[in-house]
């Protein structure tokens, strides 16, 4: 049974205009939960904040660098050289260059690419089928996982 703490705490960092996204907050919805859906585009992570979620998630800032549609070459972002500091100086500059979805939840935090990779922080199963906006199955009528 999962307990009402538990579901508050599920954020996503999304972006609505991304599939990738928009699939990862339907499976947490499919399993019940009404995540804190932040548009991070719209309401960027303070730097403190992105920084925690960088070390929560055992990441480093180079991982969730996103390149495509953003200004990552522009800004030569791809150089080896640049410290954890200076790329997330230029993410707090540019937004768009987090990539996304970025859940958080009581069991971890993720980059949820691809976005089935949400399921693995849910404390609670998913309730029906789901697919992807492409059709891919990812769960089954049972609520249970498709092997890939």
């Amino acid at each position: 049974m999962t307990h009402r703490a538990e579901v508050d705490d599920i954020v996503i960092y999304h972006n609505p205009a991304c599939g990738t996204s928009r699939n990862a907050l339907a499976m947490i919805r499919n399993a019940g939960i009404e995540p804190h859906v932040i548009e991070y585009l719209k309401t960027p992570p303070s730097r403190a904040l992105l920084e925690s979620l960088i070390a929560r998630s055992g990441m480093a800032p180079r991982d969730l660098l996103r390149e495509k549609g953003t200004p990552f070459a522009e800004l030569g972002l791809d150089n080896p050289a640049l410290t954890d500091a200076q790329l997330i100086d230029a993410m707090m500059d540019h937004p768009i260059l987090i990539n996304r979805p970025l859940v958080v939840s009581p069991l971890g935090v993720r980059l949820c690419r691809p976005s089935e990779a949400v399921l693995d922080l849910l404390p609670s199963a998913q309730q029906g089928a789901f697919a992807k906006e492409d059709g891919e199955q990812v769960v089954d009528a049972a609520g249970n996982r498709v092997a890939v």
